[in-house]
């Protein structure tokens, strides 16, 4: 569940109309319940509680340091990318123990300052990203936790761009050559095999092929432990879908009933790399109709939030609920709403700008706030300043209180790192006219 309500013709985040938030910080602004996001934590560890998982958020799917916070208060650790995200967890206090650094391209600099901060394990996919990582352990005197991320070669069923388990995909190395590279793991001194990761996707809506990979990785898990006995992990990964404009996605506790079965008995620990579904129902993008405008048939509402402040409608074909702030409330989701469909479209100048097609919306007017739902995850992290426009700035609820956690760029923030009139560096050898 969220804890975003109508009450009184109004839709509330907690204990605070969203309206009063967009009249103090102005739009596009993104608004996070603190919350829902503590719920969620909650849910997923009752829902896996005979597990005791790890569980390591996502953090690509939000990344703010207030959020982070919240995560190291409730003892979670962190999946990262890159090295950008490191530095952010360590900047919160994450303990380095509980990170594990994921990403098929991970440079040498990465590795190193991962390795200095003794992340708790590498999930390295390819042979060669292997023989990287342990030169680099060598050369730095240490040893590196490894985990094997396997590609089960498992259809998710999910927009082909974040589907990440099948062969053809650029993740992890598949069942067949990854006991072959758990062989030379176990050559190398620099390097310690640590678990086994398999991450088939996201937003992934049944349970069906969780239970196919899973499977197939905990057998490869236990057969590797009769080689090596420091093999204690087994990382599901992440993906687990939430609703967007649709009801039917599984409860956790469908998920966990149908996967602590094949890890229970095995002695493996069972880590976790959940993002979306802890943060992406936790967060609305507020906008504001600017105009409305018909062609012919077609009914556009106009507002001030475009493609670079959630690119997920045009990128993804990601479908949000959108609603105004104000009125009657919208019908429940997998409900037909009785209303006039409309391209709700942004400012930036292309065709492919837009926060919903065809969607069903009431007569609207200029001024109108609009709430665009389930737009915690993969929001903000992913805007741009594409056309130049100012990113919007997050606000946290906490029952009857918000904060901005981060502020709305200004054109100044846009050209801060712009360079005019550079010191122009001749290169050594070069002609000179």
């Amino acid at each position: 569940m969220d804890h975003f309500h109508h009450q009184d013709g109004r839709l509330f985040c907690e204990e605070i109309p969203l309206s009063r938030i967009a009249d103090a910080v102005g739009t596009p602004a993104y608004v996070y319940s603190k919350r829902t996001i503590l719920d969620h934590v909650t849910r997923l560890r009752e829902a896996f509680g005979a597990l005791d998982p790890l569980i390591c958020y996502a953090m690509k799917a939000n990344p703010n340091l207030a959020l982070l916070e919240l995560f190291v208060e409730e003892g979670t650790g962190f999946d990262i990318v890159s090295g950008g995200e490191l530095a952010r967890a360590l900047q919160v206090g994450a303990d380095p123990a509980k990170i594990v650094f994921s990403g098929v391209g991970k440079t040498e600099a990465e590795m190193a300052a991962a390795l200095s901060a003794g992340v708790l394990m590498f999930n390295v996919e390819s042979e060669e990203e292997l023989e990287v990582l342990a030169a680099t352990a060598a050369e730095h005197g240490t040893q590196a936790g490894i985990a094997l991320r396997v590609n089960p070669d498992v259809d998710p069923q999910t927009h082909r761009y974040i589907t990440t388990g099948k062969r053809e995909s650029k993740f992890g190395v598949d069942l067949e050559r990854a006991a072959a590279l758990a062989e030379r793991v176990l050559e190398l001194p620099s390097v310690e095999l640590r678990g086994i990761q398999c991450h088939i996707g996201s937003q992934i809506t049944t349970v069906e092929p969780y239970v196919a990979a899973v499977a197939r990785t905990v057998e490869l898990a236990v057969a590797l432990r009769e080689r090596a006995d420091t093999l204690r992990y087994l990382n599901m990964g992440g993906g687990f879908g939430i609703y967007y404009d649709d009801a039917h996605v599984p409860a956790l506790i469908d998920y966990a009933n149908a996967l602590v079965p094949l890890l229970d008995g095995t002695g493996l620990k069972l880590v976790m790399e959940p993002g979306r579904v802890i943060v992406g129902n936790a967060g609305v993008l507020l906008t504001r109709v600017q105009f409305n405008k018909a062609s012919g048939e077609k009914r556009f509402v106009i507002v001030d939030a475009g493609m670079n402040d959630l690119i997920r409608p045009s990128l993804y074909q990601g479908v949000h609920r959108i609603w105004p702030v104000e009125g009657e409330p919208p019908p429940e989701p997998g409900e037909a709403a009785d209303e006039p469909a409309c391209d709700v479209v942004g400012p930036v100048c292309e065709t492919g700008d837009f926060l919903g097609l065809d969607r069903p919306l009431p007569p609207v007017v200029r001024g109108d706030l609009l709430a665009v739902m389930s737009a915690g995850a993969y929001g903000y992290v992913m805007a741009s300043n594409y056309n130049e426009r100012p990113r919007p700035p997050e606000v946290l609820v906490d029952g009857d209180r918000f904060g901005v956690v981060r502020r709305r760029e200004s054109y100044e923030d846009l050209v801060r790192l712009d360079v005019a009139n550079p010191e122009m560096t001749p290169v050594d050898g070069g002609e000179t006219s």
